[in-house]
């Protein structure tokens, strides 16, 4: 009921995605970022007072630009590297395995920020039309990962069937808001006005007068906090797998309709807005606005995508203004569904590398990478409890990690290409991929002059954080690779390996109670043929010894039962020393131990039984020469257990 029905692997080819699913699968994350990345560019703009907002539509430009450079580059990078991997392939590839893990950390990083930004900024913008929710931001963005997370968990086919129908919403109702308010002003004449164009933006107290430099400065900032528009593009690159065939060609056409989309509703946002006279604040930092009446105010307007539709349908067609917002906040929300995709991905790809624990490399039932998908929602929520769902605060953590990724990846691909050419013979084949590297060369230069620009503006203001996660994942990925290598050698097969059969068998039988189960446990030793059978009782309580032995004796098992005394009541120390001089008194004998355990039907029952043998079993696994055997008799209660979950799983199979 929760995560839908099982796949086989035989299956896969169901869950590959065509184009008109690609592209709310992979690109949400891109389109969602023209809904607040407008609203971070006048909102830092308004450090610099009411001069800032003449560079708006310029700022948004130069953010255009960027967008537009860097999807050309990645289509480069999805026809040379069909696998997947996108830039931590191309820069593990082409820069070393040090450069692959800082592109890998970085985009970790920034895959968990996309879903607390995201979350968060769509809880703002439902605010416009849901003032209740103020005050409850963080969790109810908790809820909505929860709901993503088990989303994503049915597969990725489902998740972006699910997905397709918002996502297509929101681009055709922001293109008409775009149209109709142009339309409107541009053709028709009329005098649109947003509900702050009336409000005088008032510089921090205490910042004085904005100078040449400050005002670069401000600038700056506003560029790196716009460029939050590009985060999602590298996704497409990693889930390259995930496309129907041809999977380069599919991924490029998503690719470029994701810059096409991007590009005009982002400046289309920014002109309207500038039209308009749409003035943020940033309530943190002082900003505050000034009515005509001469009044402060500190309180912060909606969004600009809240102004916007207000101000292009209220007066004409109501409704507009309700899709439009509703549209907005569930884009916000499924824009979280790329990094769903893209963190798992890159997950499993480390794993399989050996920087990530195994698990992240295993598909769970649902052909989805599950373990990934559970790790990265566990992430955001703690973010998202951490800010308080604030995106100005996260803002500042964000962008930075993936233009590393972008510019190691660019710089990467350039590599490549040079490598390339330098043998091949085909001139038609040699003339693209010159073509090609000048293109990724242009992005390269691009995105490492904006990593630099991001990095100035905000270092101080939280993207000293983000670069310490990344660093801190870096050593970690490093630390496991190390382990699993080291492990790996040690467990290696050589010439010199001692594969000599021990002297004898010792074959030690933990006897508790005389009932079924022990004489199941002496069955199963006396069939395996050891040298010597030993039954051990530990004596805790007196009568009870007594009992064990009048009821041994009776049986007649034909095996010795040996009584260890406990001074301290205790079954685990005594046992466990025994089993230890056994070792000490003949090293080149194994010891192997029998403990009769109980199977129950249910999770209570196992709170009631075999805790003792639990804890013995667990220490004697750090004994060497001591092999441990657990001896299951099965209850009444798990037979009903198992005829349950019989039944359950013929039901599914008829479904």
């Amino acid at each position: 009921m929760v995560v839908g029905r099982r796949l086989a692997n035989t299956q896969m080819g169901e869950t590959l995605l065509p184009k008109r699913v690609a592209l709310p699968v992979f690109a949400s994350d891109a389109l969602s970022s023209v809904a607040y990345a407008p609203d971070e560019i006048l909102i830092t703009l308004s450090l610099a007072g009411m001069a800032g907002f003449m560079f708006s539509w310029q700022v948004g430009l130069a953010v255009g630009v960027v967008v537009a450079v860097v999807v050309m580059s990645y289509r480069q990078t999805v026809h040379a590297y069909p696998n997947g991997g996108g830039d931590y392939e191309v820069a593990s590839d082409n820069l070393g395995p040090k450069a692959g893990l800082t592109v890998a950390s970085a985009l970790m990083v920034d895959y968990v920020l996309t879903v607390a930004v995201s979350v968060s900024a769509g809880i703002h913008n439902a605010e416009a039309m849901l003032p209740i929710i103020e005050g409850r931001e963080a969790w109810i963005a908790v809820g909505v990962i929860v709901l993503l997370t088990l989303v994503n968990l049915r597969g990725v086919r489902e998740s972006g069937s699910a997905f397709a129908i918002p996502t297509y919403v929101f681009m055709g109702s922001m293109l008409l808001m775009l149209g109709i308010g142009l339309f409107r002003i541009l053709v028709l004449g009329q005098d649109l006005q947003s509900e702050t164009a009336h409000l005088t933006v008032v510089a921090p107290e205490g910042s004085g007068q904005v100078t040449q430099w400050v005002l670069i400065a401000i600038l700056a900032r506003a560029f790196s906090s716009g460029c939050a528009a590009l985060t999602g593009v590298e996704a497409i690159s990693n889930g390259v797998p995930s496309f129907r065939k041809p999977k380069s060609r599919n991924a490029a056409a998503v690719l470029g309709m994701l810059g096409a989309l991007a590009i005009t509703m982002l400046l289309g946002m920014m002109v309207l807005a500038n039209l308009t006279n749409v003035h943020l604040i940033d309530e943190l930092t002082g900003t505050h606005y000034i009515d005509q009446d001469g009044t402060t105010i500190h309180s912060g307007a909606t969004t600009v995508t809240g102004q916007l539709a207000r101000v292009v349908f209220m007066d004409w067609f109501e409704p507009g203004f309700y899709i439009v917002v509703t549209a907005t906040m569930l884009i916000l929300f499924l824009a979280a569904n790329t990094a769903f995709n893209g963190f798992p991905s890159l997950a499993s790809i480390l794993a399989k590398d050996g920087y990530l624990p195994r698990q992240l490399h295993s598909r769970g039932d649902r052909l989805a990478f599950s373990n990934g998908i559970v790790m990265l929602a566990i992430g955001a929520i703690a973010l998202v409890l951490l800010f308080n769902a604030s995106v100005t605060a996260l803002i500042q953590l964000y962008v930075v990690g993936v233009f590393i990724s972008f510019s190691l990846g660019q710089i990467g691909m350039v590599r490549h290409w040079t490598v390339n050419l330098q043998t091949e013979t085909e001139p038609e084949a040699a003339k693209r991929m010159r073509r090609s590297r000048l293109i990724n060369f242009i992005g390269a230069v691009l995105t490492t002059t904006v990593l630099l620009v991001v990095l100035v503006s905000k270092f101080v203001h939280g993207a000293y954080l983000a670069l310490v996660a990344m660093a801190v994942i870096f050593v970690v990925m490093q630390a496991i690779a190390h382990h699993y290598r080291s492990v790996e050698r040690e467990v290696a097969l050589t010439p010199e390996s001692d594969r000599a059969l021990p002297s004898r068998v010792r074959g030690v039988i933990l006897v508790q109670q005389v009932n079924l189960p022990t004489a199941k446990a002496i069955g199963f030793a006396r069939a395996t043929r050891p040298t010597t059978i030993t039954a051990v009782t530990v004596a805790v309580d007196d009568d009870e010894v007594e009992r064990i032995l009048d009821e041994w004796e009776a049986e007649d098992f034909g095996i010795p039962l040996k009584v260890i005394a406990s001074p301290y009541r205790e079954i685990t120390s005594p046992f466990l020393k025994y089993i230890s001089q056994l070792r000490t008194e003949n090293p080149r004998d194994v010891v192997s131990v029998f403990i009769p355990e109980y199977v129950v039907g249910h999770w209570w029952e196992q709170l009631l039984h075999n805790q003792t043998a639990l804890l013995i079993r667990t220490r004697l696994h750090f004994m060497t020469g001591v092999m441990v055997t657990s001896v299951p008799y099965q209850l009444k209660s798990s037979g009903r257990a198992k005829e349950s979950a019989k039944k359950a799983s013929a039901d599914r199979v008829r479904k």
